[in-house]
C-alpha cells in the first residue's frame, strides 16, 4: 500500500464519504485479459459492501467466471472473493486488506488517490479507479512481473439507492484521473 506523497494534496471533496457512497449493492462486470496467453474472460456477478465492526466495510462479491484453462477448453464456474476496507486518513479513501488484514492498496476515487501499486511477488498490480456516473464506477487493475501479465477491467453499476448519509454524495467525476 503507498500513502500519499507528502507533497501531494488530499482528495479534492472534503465533505464526500467514500464509505457512504460504496455501501450497497453493486452488478459488476469485468473483462479479464492474459496477454501472454492470448486469451481473454468474463466474470459477472453482484459486489455488496455492507458495514463492518470497526467503522469501514466488508467488501463480498460472488458471480461467474468464463475463461479459458491451461489447457484450451472453457472453463466456466462460480466464483467469489473479499477484501476488507478500513477508513484510512480522510473520508474520501479507504484501506483495502485482504480478509486477513494483510495490507492491500489504497481505494480512491477523486484527486491523488485514485491509483495505487502493491507489489505480489514476483509481480506488479498497479490500479486505476475511475468515476463514470453518480451511479457507476471502475477500476482497472495491470498487472506485469516474469509470472503474470494480465489486464482486468471491472465497471460497477449501483443496484440499489445509497443509504442516506451526511457526505454520501458521488465523486465529481471531473476530479478523477
Amino acid at each position: 500500500m503507498n500513502p500519499a506523497a507528502p507533497d501531494a494534496s488530499p482528495d479534492s471533496g472534503p465533505d464526500f464519504d467514500l464509505r457512504a457512497y460504496l455501501r450497497g449493492s453493486w452488478s459488476v462486470d469485468r473483462t479479464l485479459l492474459d496477454r501472454r496467453a492470448g486469451t481473454r474472460g468474463t466474470f459477472t456477478g453482484v459486489v455488496r459492501f455492507t458495514d463492518d465492526d470497526d467503522g469501514g466495510l466488508h467488501w463480498r462479491e460472488e458471480g461467474t467466471v468464463r475463461w479459458t484453462s491451461f489447457d484450451g477448453a472453457p472453463f466456466t464456474g462460480p466464483a467469489s472473493r473479499e477484501y476488507l476496507l478500513r477508513p484510512a486518513d480522510t473520508a474520501a479513501v479507504m484501506d483495502v486488506a485482504f480478509p486477513d488484514g494483510r495490507p492491500f492498496h489504497r481505494m480512491g476515487f477523486t484527486g491523488q488517490s485514485n491509483q495505487d501499486v502493491h507489489w505480489c511477488d514476483p509481480d506488479t498490480y498497479r490500479v486505476t479507479y475511475t468515476v463514470l456516473g453518480p451511479d457507476e464506477v471502475g477500476y482497472r487493475w495491470d498487472v506485469t512481473g516474469p509470472a503474470k501479465d494480465q489486464l482486468l477491467e471491472s465497471v460497477l453499476r449501483r443496484l440499489d439507492a445509497p443509504v442516506p448519509e451526511t457526505g454520501a454524495a458521488a465523486p465529481d467525476a471531473r476530479l478523477a484521473g
